[in-house]
């Protein structure tokens, strides 16, 4: 069997929003999607640029995702690679695909100066938790991800006090 990682080009734009799509589809969450492919341009080629991403090959076939920014740790004064999304092609799960996506990663990471990798999972999905433990990954325990969009974020950048 063969695996290729290989980096997103231009030319990848409709197949990274076909697995952004189904990633959201899997996490029941479709409904949120309103990203296209010249957002996907803008921030994977655009300049500067916010984010990167990478194909994963099956004999060939384009079957999973993996798009992540830097971000930085204040605490350890050190980047971090931060894996926004990784989406493996549900019948091709089990084959090592994913693994071999989070060994990129965190070769990358190291080659870029990182001192960690973070990601988010929803809470009811025990197979990628299981997977994530699988390789070493801890959750962060006390911590909780707040987000502020919207309505929300408009009426805090209009406040003047």
């Amino acid at each position: 069997m063969s695996l290729r990682l290989r980096d997103a080009t231009e030319a990848d734009l409709p197949l990274v929003l076909h697995f952004v799509r189904a990633l959201a589809d899997y996490e029941k969450l479709l409904h949120e999607v309103t990203a296209t492919e010249e957002h996907f341009r803008r921030l994977l080629f655009g300049e500067p640029r916010r984010a990167w991403a990478l194909i994963a090959e099956w004999e060939g076939r384009p079957v999973g995702l993996a798009l992540w920014f830097y971000s930085v740790s204040t605490f350890d004064g050190a980047p971090k690679l931060y894996l926004e999304d990784v989406f493996v092609e549900p019948a091709l799960r089990g084959r090592g695909i994913g693994r071999a996506i989070f060994a990129e990663l965190a070769r990358r990471a190291i080659a870029a100066g990182c001192s960690r990798m973070e990601w988010s999972v929803l809470d009811w999905n025990a197979p990628s938790i299981a997977f994530y433990r699988s390789i070493g990954a801890q959750p962060r325990d006390g911590w909780t991800l707040q987000r502020l969009s919207g309505t929300a974020l408009q009426a805090l950048a209009a406040r003047e006090d």
